[in-house]
């Protein structure tokens, strides 16, 4: 037992030691993206207390392991940080704290994406990850600008609201299918 663990230590920090700078930027850019989801979807009582080192170590563990469960157990707290947000503390809702809280969340799912690709030694160039990066964020702004523009059309009584929203997911459905139509035929 004991050799085993002296076996995991020096395999752990050869690791370390080759790890190269490219997996460490995606790793502390998922890092960066949950825990500023957790300060985002949790209630600022909260978070300015002792919960933030607990939030702080499940915003590190799909960092660490983005190939296992963490990435999705993160999102989960998260969502369960802003129902408990809306509901149990009153928050009312607002529409930039919505919007950053999807798309860091999103930014979180695509971070860990890329780096369940890079192994820690993998040697990047910088134009694969700023093509991603920039896909994920361009994602994240195309979404914020149709969700305004949706809440633009239902109206400021709100009686349109849930019809809109339907129409416009509906809308969006379908260009998404026609659009993975059109690349799987032009492949």
């Amino acid at each position: 037992m004991i050799t085993s663990l002296v076996d995991r230590a020096r395999a752990l920090h050869a690791a370390v030691r080759r790890a190269a700078l490219a997996p460490l930027l995606v790793r502390l850019g998922i890092f960066a993206s949950a825990l500023l989801a957790f300060l985002v979807a949790y209630p600022s009582q909260l978070v300015l207390g002792r919960p933030l080192l607990p939030l702080a170590v499940v915003a590190a563990l799909p960092a660490i392991s983005p190939r296992r469960v963490w990435p999705t157990l993160t999102v989960l707290a998260a969502v369960a940080g802003w129902i408990l947000t809306t509901s149990w503390y009153g928050q009312p809702v607002a529409l930039w704290r919505l919007l950053a809280l999807a798309g860091l969340l999103y930014l979180t799912h695509a971070l860990c994406a890329l780096g369940a690709l890079l192994p820690y030694d993998a040697v990047v160039t910088p134009e694969p990850l700023v093509r991603w990066v920039g896909r994920a964020c361009g994602v994240v702004l195309a979404s914020a600008v149709l969700a305004v523009l949706l809440l633009a059309l239902a109206g400021p009584d709100g009686q349109r609201t849930y019809l809109t929203a339907l129409l416009g997911g509906l809308a969006v459905a379908v260009a998404a299918a026609a659009l993975l139509a059109w690349l799987l035929r032009r492949r």
